[in-house]
């Protein structure tokens, strides 16, 4: 059975672990507890009701990166995974899960363009709404290389 822990807890065990092997061995216990990202947003889309074709449409990501993600072959970048959850229509709890699934970081909201992203998660905006408020407060639209 998976192990649930919390981060407080995990944290208390690392220092007091002794050894590296240990530490590793209780890694491993708290890796197989995170389900694989391509799973879960399978799952999503079964529990949704969506196909990973209307998911890929509605997070405006190119159909081949997109289904890449879907069978697993390609690990996304955070921008991609907040995209997907746009195409979820999600909300900021779900999106920070999804986030942490993909073990990308959370949205932050002291930085100014993931507020943005949280105030248009709060307010249910697509994927078009999101891209003109970032393009409007001049910053780096989603997918968009640095």
């Amino acid at each position: 059975m998976k192990e649930k822990i919390s981060t407080s807890k995990l944290l208390q065990r690392i220092f007091k672990t002794t050894s590296l092997d240990r530490l590793n061995r209780r890694f491993d216990t708290v890796d197989s507890a995170v389900p694989k990202f391509n799973e879960y947003i399978s799952d999503l889309c079964k529990q949704k009701k969506l196909s990973h074709e209307q998911v890929i449409k509605k997070s405006d990501i190119a159909r081949t990166y997109g289904h890449q993600l879907f069978n697993g072959t390609r690990k996304p970048a955070r921008d991609r995974v907040i995209q997907l959850a746009f195409g979820f229509g999600m909300n900021y709890e779900e999106t920070q899960k999804l986030l942490t699934i993909a073990r990308k970081s959370t949205l932050y909201p002291k930085i100014k363009r993931d507020a943005i992203i949280i105030f248009a998660l709060k307010h249910e905006f697509d994927i078009n709404a999101i891209q003109t408020a970032l393009y409007d407060a001049l910053l780096p639209l989603l997918g968009e290389e640095r």
